[in-house]
Protein backbone atom coordinates (compact mmCIF):
# COMPACT_ATOMS: atom_id res chain seq x y z
CA UNK A 1 0.00 0.00 0.00
CA UNK A 2 1.62 3.43 -1.00
CA UNK A 3 1.92 5.75 1.89
CA UNK A 4 -0.08 8.58 0.67
CA UNK A 5 -3.17 5.70 1.35
CA UNK A 6 -2.30 5.34 4.73
CA UNK A 7 -4.64 7.36 7.93
CA UNK A 8 -2.20 8.91 10.19
CA UNK A 9 -4.19 9.65 14.05
CA UNK A 10 -2.32 10.84 17.05
CA UNK A 11 -1.22 8.74 19.84
CA UNK A 12 -4.61 7.93 22.22
CA UNK A 13 -2.73 5.63 24.28
CA UNK A 14 -1.76 5.76 28.39
CA UNK A 15 1.05 8.61 28.25
CA UNK A 16 3.96 8.26 30.55
CA UNK A 17 3.27 10.55 33.81
CA UNK A 18 6.24 13.46 33.62
CA UNK A 19 8.09 12.28 36.91
CA UNK A 20 8.50 8.96 35.73
CA UNK A 21 10.28 10.33 32.77
CA UNK A 22 13.22 11.41 34.36
CA UNK A 23 13.10 7.46 36.47
CA UNK A 24 13.50 6.54 32.31
CA UNK A 25 16.53 8.44 32.15
CA UNK A 26 18.25 7.38 35.36
CA UNK A 27 17.39 3.71 34.55
CA UNK A 28 19.39 3.86 31.93
CA UNK A 29 22.36 5.54 33.27
CA UNK A 30 22.41 3.06 36.18
CA UNK A 31 22.97 0.37 33.74
CA UNK A 32 25.06 2.67 31.73
CA UNK A 33 27.48 2.90 34.48
CA UNK A 34 27.05 -0.26 36.14
CA UNK A 35 27.52 -2.35 32.88
CA UNK A 36 31.50 -1.51 32.81
CA UNK A 37 33.45 -3.81 35.19
CA UNK A 38 35.87 -0.82 35.76
CA UNK A 39 32.66 0.15 37.72
CA UNK A 40 32.14 -2.89 39.60
CA UNK A 41 36.18 -3.16 40.10
CA UNK A 42 36.25 0.40 42.07
CA UNK A 43 33.04 -0.64 43.65
CA UNK A 44 34.76 -3.76 45.44
CA UNK A 45 37.21 -2.15 45.73
CA UNK A 46 35.54 0.55 47.88
CA UNK A 47 34.06 -2.25 50.25
CA UNK A 48 37.58 -3.64 50.98
CA UNK A 49 37.90 -0.67 54.00
CA UNK A 50 34.61 -1.84 55.27
CA UNK A 51 35.39 -5.98 56.08
CA UNK A 52 38.77 -4.12 57.91
CA UNK A 53 36.40 -1.56 60.03
CA UNK A 54 34.14 -4.64 60.69
CA UNK A 55 36.66 -6.97 61.68
CA UNK A 56 37.54 -3.75 63.90
CA UNK A 57 34.23 -3.60 65.44
CA UNK A 58 34.08 -7.18 66.59
CA UNK A 59 37.61 -7.01 68.34
CA UNK A 60 36.42 -4.54 70.48
CA UNK A 61 33.18 -5.87 71.42
CA UNK A 62 34.42 -9.76 72.07
CA UNK A 63 35.51 -10.43 75.34
CA UNK A 64 37.94 -13.56 74.02
CA UNK A 65 39.66 -11.05 71.22
CA UNK A 66 39.82 -8.64 74.22
CA UNK A 67 41.30 -11.02 76.54
CA UNK A 68 44.26 -12.33 73.76
CA UNK A 69 44.90 -8.99 71.60
CA UNK A 70 44.08 -6.05 73.58
CA UNK A 71 44.60 -8.08 76.80
CA UNK A 72 41.42 -7.23 78.08
CA UNK A 73 41.21 -2.86 77.27
CA UNK A 74 39.72 -1.45 74.63
CA UNK A 75 41.16 1.41 74.49
CA UNK A 76 43.10 1.21 71.48
CA UNK A 77 40.30 -0.21 69.87
CA UNK A 78 37.40 2.39 71.00
CA UNK A 79 34.55 2.37 68.47
CA UNK A 80 32.76 5.69 69.19
CA UNK A 81 31.75 9.17 66.99
CA UNK A 82 35.42 9.44 65.74
CA UNK A 83 36.04 5.71 64.84
CA UNK A 84 32.99 5.77 62.58
CA UNK A 85 34.17 9.35 61.01
CA UNK A 86 37.38 7.39 59.67
CA UNK A 87 34.83 5.02 57.96
CA UNK A 88 33.18 8.12 56.17
CA UNK A 89 36.33 9.65 55.14
CA UNK A 90 37.68 6.04 53.75
CA UNK A 91 34.11 5.50 52.03
CA UNK A 92 34.10 9.20 50.91
CA UNK A 93 37.44 9.18 49.13
CA UNK A 94 36.45 5.81 47.64
CA UNK A 95 32.85 7.56 46.08
CA UNK A 96 35.63 10.38 44.60
CA UNK A 97 36.84 7.46 42.59
CA UNK A 98 33.75 6.00 41.61
CA UNK A 99 32.32 9.49 40.70
CA UNK A 100 35.52 10.45 38.48
CA UNK A 101 34.82 7.03 36.50
CA UNK A 102 31.18 7.22 36.19
CA UNK A 103 30.19 11.06 35.91
CA UNK A 104 31.79 10.98 32.77
CA UNK A 105 30.04 7.98 31.42
CA UNK A 106 26.49 9.40 31.56
CA UNK A 107 26.98 12.52 30.07
CA UNK A 108 30.28 12.55 27.90
CA UNK A 109 28.61 10.00 25.95
CA UNK A 110 25.67 11.56 24.73
CA UNK A 111 27.87 14.56 24.16
CA UNK A 112 30.37 12.95 21.98
CA UNK A 113 28.00 11.16 19.97
CA UNK A 114 25.66 14.31 19.59
CA UNK A 115 23.02 12.77 21.33
CA UNK A 116 21.54 15.49 23.27
CA UNK A 117 18.93 17.05 20.65
CA UNK A 118 17.98 13.65 20.16
CA UNK A 119 17.22 13.03 23.94
CA UNK A 120 16.10 16.65 24.17
CA UNK A 121 13.49 16.12 21.36
CA UNK A 122 11.33 13.95 23.02
CA UNK A 123 8.98 15.23 26.43
CA UNK A 124 11.64 15.71 28.68
CA UNK A 125 12.71 18.60 29.85
CA UNK A 126 16.86 20.16 30.43
CA UNK A 127 16.25 20.21 33.85
CA UNK A 128 14.63 16.59 34.18
CA UNK A 129 17.43 15.48 31.65
CA UNK A 130 20.10 16.31 34.22
CA UNK A 131 18.15 15.47 37.25
CA UNK A 132 17.81 11.66 35.58
CA UNK A 133 21.68 11.36 35.25
CA UNK A 134 22.26 13.23 39.18
CA UNK A 135 19.83 10.21 40.45
CA UNK A 136 22.17 7.74 38.45
CA UNK A 137 25.26 9.22 40.43
CA UNK A 138 23.77 10.00 43.18
CA UNK A 139 22.41 6.40 43.97
CA UNK A 140 25.68 4.86 42.78
CA UNK A 141 27.75 6.74 45.34
CA UNK A 142 25.28 5.89 47.87
CA UNK A 143 26.28 2.55 48.10
CA UNK A 144 29.73 3.13 49.04
CA UNK A 145 28.54 5.67 50.95
CA UNK A 146 26.21 5.54 53.96
CA UNK A 147 24.34 2.97 53.16
CA UNK A 148 27.70 0.92 54.15
CA UNK A 149 28.15 3.02 57.11
CA UNK A 150 24.86 2.61 58.58
CA UNK A 151 25.27 -1.17 58.26
CA UNK A 152 28.56 -0.74 60.06
CA UNK A 153 26.60 1.27 62.62
CA UNK A 154 23.78 -1.40 63.13
CA UNK A 155 26.17 -4.28 63.08
CA UNK A 156 28.47 -2.15 66.56
CA UNK A 157 24.33 -1.82 67.85
CA UNK A 158 23.83 -5.24 67.44
CA UNK A 159 27.64 -6.47 68.62
CA UNK A 160 28.45 -4.54 71.75
CA UNK A 161 27.21 -5.56 75.23
CA UNK A 162 25.91 -2.69 76.27
CA UNK A 163 22.66 -0.69 74.71
CA UNK A 164 24.88 1.24 72.29
CA UNK A 165 22.70 2.83 69.54
CA UNK A 166 19.87 4.07 71.07
CA UNK A 167 22.69 6.22 73.26
CA UNK A 168 24.43 7.19 69.58
CA UNK A 169 21.95 8.14 67.24
CA UNK A 170 24.04 11.24 66.46
CA UNK A 171 26.87 9.29 64.85
CA UNK A 172 24.21 7.43 62.64
CA UNK A 173 22.51 11.08 61.56
CA UNK A 174 25.66 12.51 60.92
CA UNK A 175 26.77 9.90 59.13
CA UNK A 176 23.92 9.89 56.65
CA UNK A 177 23.67 13.97 56.69
CA UNK A 178 27.68 14.26 56.05
CA UNK A 179 27.60 11.39 53.17
CA UNK A 180 24.93 12.88 51.63
CA UNK A 181 26.15 16.52 51.39
CA UNK A 182 29.30 15.25 49.89
CA UNK A 183 28.21 12.55 47.05
CA UNK A 184 25.63 15.69 46.19
CA UNK A 185 28.41 18.07 45.95
CA UNK A 186 30.43 14.70 43.86
CA UNK A 187 27.38 14.46 41.73
CA UNK A 188 26.96 18.20 40.90
CA UNK A 189 30.54 18.40 40.18
CA UNK A 190 31.12 15.49 38.18
CA UNK A 191 28.39 16.32 35.84
CA UNK A 192 29.11 19.77 35.15
CA UNK A 193 32.86 18.94 34.62
CA UNK A 194 32.18 16.46 32.44
CA UNK A 195 29.69 18.51 30.29
CA UNK A 196 32.26 20.23 28.99
CA UNK A 197 34.91 17.64 28.26
CA UNK A 198 34.11 15.10 25.15
CA UNK A 199 36.86 13.01 26.27
CA UNK A 200 36.07 10.15 29.07
CA UNK A 201 39.86 10.27 30.41
CA UNK A 202 40.27 13.65 30.32
CA UNK A 203 37.35 14.43 32.17
CA UNK A 204 38.06 12.10 34.79
CA UNK A 205 41.51 13.68 35.36
CA UNK A 206 39.99 17.11 35.97
CA UNK A 207 37.40 15.37 38.04
CA UNK A 208 40.70 15.08 40.29
CA UNK A 209 42.40 18.28 39.40
CA UNK A 210 39.11 20.31 40.83
CA UNK A 211 39.12 18.48 44.08
CA UNK A 212 42.88 18.96 44.73
CA UNK A 213 44.45 21.51 42.85
CA UNK A 214 42.27 24.76 44.74
CA UNK A 215 43.37 22.72 47.80
CA UNK A 216 47.33 23.26 46.94
CA UNK A 217 46.16 27.31 46.12
CA UNK A 218 44.58 27.20 49.66
CA UNK A 219 47.36 25.90 51.22
CA UNK A 220 49.71 28.41 49.68
CA UNK A 221 47.59 31.39 49.98
CA UNK A 222 47.36 30.37 53.66
CA UNK A 223 50.93 29.96 54.09
CA UNK A 224 51.64 33.31 52.80
CA UNK A 225 48.59 35.03 54.44
CA UNK A 226 48.97 33.80 57.38
CA UNK A 227 45.17 33.33 57.29
CA UNK A 228 42.70 30.37 57.96
CA UNK A 229 40.47 31.63 55.33
CA UNK A 230 42.27 29.94 52.53
CA UNK A 231 41.46 26.88 53.74
CA UNK A 232 37.89 27.32 52.30
CA UNK A 233 39.82 26.23 49.32
CA UNK A 234 40.61 22.94 50.83
CA UNK A 235 37.64 20.87 50.19
CA UNK A 236 39.52 17.74 52.38
CA UNK A 237 40.04 19.99 55.22
CA UNK A 238 36.51 21.62 54.96
CA UNK A 239 34.71 18.38 54.69
CA UNK A 240 36.80 17.02 57.29
CA UNK A 241 35.77 19.47 60.07
CA UNK A 242 32.05 19.25 58.86
CA UNK A 243 31.82 15.95 58.94
CA UNK A 244 33.93 15.98 62.74
CA UNK A 245 30.95 18.36 64.00
CA UNK A 246 27.80 16.57 62.55
CA UNK A 247 29.28 13.26 63.85
CA UNK A 248 30.41 15.33 67.44
CA UNK A 249 33.89 13.53 66.73
CA UNK A 250 37.11 15.40 68.83
CA UNK A 251 38.66 18.53 67.43
CA UNK A 252 42.08 17.03 65.45
CA UNK A 253 42.63 19.46 63.36
CA UNK A 254 45.41 22.22 63.83
CA UNK A 255 43.61 25.59 65.27
CA UNK A 256 44.54 27.54 61.63
CA UNK A 257 42.34 25.11 59.60
CA UNK A 258 39.26 25.92 61.67
CA UNK A 259 36.61 27.58 59.99
CA UNK A 260 32.97 28.51 60.81
CA UNK A 261 30.71 25.75 59.38
CA UNK A 262 28.37 28.80 57.94
CA UNK A 263 31.49 29.73 55.58
CA UNK A 264 31.77 25.79 54.93
CA UNK A 265 28.22 25.59 53.99
CA UNK A 266 28.46 28.79 52.05
CA UNK A 267 31.39 27.78 50.28
CA UNK A 268 29.48 24.43 49.15
CA UNK A 269 26.51 26.30 48.27
CA UNK A 270 28.57 28.80 45.77
CA UNK A 271 30.88 25.76 44.08
CA UNK A 272 27.31 23.72 43.50
CA UNK A 273 25.93 27.44 41.92
CA UNK A 274 28.88 27.32 39.94
CA UNK A 275 28.61 24.05 38.64
CA UNK A 276 24.74 24.25 38.17
CA UNK A 277 25.17 27.28 35.39
CA UNK A 278 27.81 25.00 33.87
CA UNK A 279 25.75 22.44 33.32
CA UNK A 280 22.86 24.87 32.35
CA UNK A 281 25.11 26.88 29.58
CA UNK A 282 26.35 23.40 28.62
CA UNK A 283 23.20 21.64 28.25
CA UNK A 284 21.23 22.52 25.19
CA UNK A 285 19.08 20.84 22.19
CA UNK A 286 21.31 22.56 19.86
CA UNK A 287 24.90 23.88 19.51
CA UNK A 288 25.71 26.50 17.50
CA UNK A 289 29.32 26.59 15.47
CA UNK A 290 30.50 29.89 14.55
CA UNK A 291 32.65 29.32 11.40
Amino acid sequence: MSVYKHDYRAYTGKVTPLWARVLVLARYGWMDAWSSKITVGLFTFSLLPLIVFMIGIYLANNPIARALIMKGGQEGLAINARYFMIVLQFQSWAALALTSWVAPRLITFDLADDALPILLSHPISRFGYVFGKFIALFASLSLVTWVPCLLLFAYQGYSSTQPWAAGNLRIAAGLVVGAVIWITFLSILGLALSSWVKWRVLATGIIFAAVFVPSGVGGIVSAILHTKWGSLLNLPVMMSLLWQRLLGAPDFFWTEATLPTSAIVAMLVLACAIFAAMLNARIRAREVVRG
